[in-house]
Parts: C-alpha cells; structure tokens; sequence
C-alpha cells in the first residue's frame, strides 16, 4: 500500500474509533431505526432499536416526541418536541444518553420537525411566535460538541410551519406552512374560517424563494418527502367537512407550479382527510404515504403516479426509505418492512415493540 494511501486509510480507521465504531456501524448494513414512542403508561421515550429488534436504547424524556434528526457526521440526534412542546432533546445515538433538554426560548415553542445543514454547524427547526399566534419562525442552532445554542431565528412566510427538508441543493430548504394559528401550549385551531396554507421555498438565511398555495383553504399542508431531483410532495390534513372532496397528497417537480398530486377517488376516500408520514425512495422512483386514520399505506411510481401497492396496517405511523423499499411503523400492531422486488411488494413483519410508535421515523 503507498504510504499516502496507507495514511489516509489510518486516519479514517482513527476517526471511526473516536466515534465508538458509529462511522463503521453506519455502513454494516443493520440500520440503527429511531423514533418517538409511548409505553401503555404514556410514558414518552426517544428508542433506537435495530431493524432485528434488538433495542440500543430506550431514553425517557419529559414531553412526547414528534419527529428526529439525525447530524450528518456524529452520533447525535435531535428528538423535536411535539406541537406545542417547549423542549428537544439531543441524545446520543451509541447508548442513548440525553445529552441536552432544548428549552425553546419564550414566546417560542416547537412544531415537532427539523434539520441539521449538511456541514453539521446548523441546526433549523419550525417554531410559532405566541405573541403573534400562529407566526411561523425558523429557530436557528448553533452545534456545539456535545449542545445546541439558538442564535436566531427567520420568518418562514407563512403560518403554523410543521416539516421542513433540504432541496438538493442543501442550502434551500423547503417549508410545509400549515396554515392554522395556535396559541401558546394549546392544540386548538383558531383560524379554521382563514386558515393560510402554503408551500414555501427558502433560503436558510431567510430569504424567500416562492411561495404556492392550494385552492382549498382550509386543507392544511403538512408533511413532505424532497426527491434527489428535487420533485417534492406533500401530504395534507383536510380540517373541512369530511364530505367535502380535497387533495390530500400535493406535488411540485422542478420548474413546475404546487399542484394536487394525480389521487384515485378510492383512496383519497380511505385516507379520511388526514395523511401523516411521507417518504421517497430515489433508487426506485417510489412514494410511500401512510394514512392511519384510514389504516393505509400506499405505494405510488413517481414518475407515472401509477398506484403499485396499498395495505392495511392499523394506525400506521413512521415510514422511511431503505435499500430495497420501505420501513413503516404503527401506533397499533407491528412494525413492517415493505420490499418491492421484481414489480411486486414482499411484506415482512418486524420484530420490533408493537404499536406505541409516533408519527415519524428516521433510519441512521
């Protein structure tokens, strides 16, 4: 081996094991599942557990969990407190130590989503002013070694903000603004006559980019799923009469207006106004959408928009993409793993807790 080979080699074997083996372990194959999850108590926990079923850790923490964060480089994740929390927890991801309880500042509190910038310096969650209700703000965190530091904050034009995720780009992030106002601790809809749903792309130095609406004002833009080309969808939470007929799945592909995503009657019927998680797996050009109030998942090609699967699971919660398709948790029965091999979809239960899982999951 040539010594500069020999000693890049060296060095990166020395920074794996100043990780405990973390950079090793994200590439063996066995991915390390984190979410949020209750116990039948109502205890809330931070879980990681690998996708046998052996658990890593299992954390408690004051205040139920929505969503987690993974930092690109280290093994850190944050666990953003649910609407309307005032806490995140940072935990690390090797035994699950609470590292730091984030306090959100006053007049703050956190929407449940957020992201850390590539680089691993930033960190960026969606957040409402209470003094102006319903306000959207991206909090702003510096990363420190083992904490996070708020440093400031931008408007995210819009109200209610809930997910964000980075354009391809990694600069410009993308802001799913749900449009309902909120007082501070409360989960009651204020403003359901003038909700102000949008879909808004920013720089994350605060500059708009666009901003879009859908004509149905009361059908609120929530969740997201960003392709490597830059194709975003989202899934919305209709808060209208359940009779009324609104597009509960939404897309944006490059150069082209938000526009109602191609969605048959059937399912838009099944999915009872309401979608939770979405993710896109770019090797096989594929959208998954759980619906738990419908007990659905489905399977769409994103390109054609051609429905390929759909299945029961009860309350179905997280999904996430892996290698050969997805991974989707429940807040009722087990977990599964959904493979699409050969133009056909293997399901495969997983020995993980059942039910009790959260909204959202992350794969590290």
């Amino acid at each position: 081996m040539k010594r500069r080979t020999f000693l890049g080699a060296s060095s990166a074997l020395l920074a794996m094991g100043a990780l405990g083996g973390w950079a090793l372990a994200r590439h063996t194959g066995q991915p390390l599942l984190l979410s949020a999850r209750n116990d039948s108590q109502g205890r809330h926990y931070a879980v990681g557990y690998r996708l046998d079923g052996s658990q890593v850790f299992a954390t408690q923490v004051a205040e139920r969990c929505h969503d987690v964060y993974v930092h690109p480089q280290r093994p850190l994740a944050v666990f953003v407190g649910r609407r309307p929390s005032r806490e995140s927890y940072l935990v690390d991801l090797r035994q699950g130590q609470l590292l730091q309880v984030m306090h959100s500042p006053e007049h703050r509190h956190f929407y449940g989503h957020g992201v850390f910038h590539d680089g691993g310096d930033w960190f960026y969650t969606t957040e409402n002013d209470t003094s102006d209700p319903g306000r959207g703000v991206l909090g702003v965190y510096r990363v420190l070694e083992d904490s996070l530091q708020r440093v400031g904050e931008h408007p995210t034009h819009g109200v209610g903000p809930h997910q964000l995720l980075w354009m391809p780009d990694r600069e410009s992030l993308v802001v799913a603004n749900g449009g309902i106002r909120t007082e501070a601790d409360s989960r009651e809809m204020m403003n359901l006559d003038a909700m102000e749903p949008s879909l808004v792309l920013m720089h994350r130095d605060g500059t708009l980019l666009s901003k879009e609406q859908l004509p149905e004002r009361m059908n609120s833009v929530r969740h997201l799923a960003v392709a490597a080309d830059g194709t975003v969808v989202s899934g919305q939470q209709y808060e209208g009469e359940p009779t009324d007929s609104a597009p509960l799945l939404a897309i944006k592909r490059p150069g082209q207006a938000f526009q109602p995503f191609p969605l048959a009657e059937a399912q838009r019927q099944t999915m009872n106004q309401y979608t939770a998680s979405l993710a896109i797996n770019d090797e096989l050009r594929l959208l998954a959408v759980t619906a738990p109030r419908g007990n659905r998942v489905f399977f769409w090609d994103l390109d054609s928009t051609r429905l390929v699967h759909e299945a029961n699971l009860p309350d179905c919660a997280g999904v996430a993409a892996i290698d050969q398709g997805f991974v989707v948790s429940a807040g009722q029965g087990r977990c599964r793993r959904y493979d699409w091999q050969a133009g056909r979809m293997r399901v495969t239960p997983l020995s993980l807790p059942a039910g009790l899982w959260d909204n959202h999951l992350r794969l590290a």
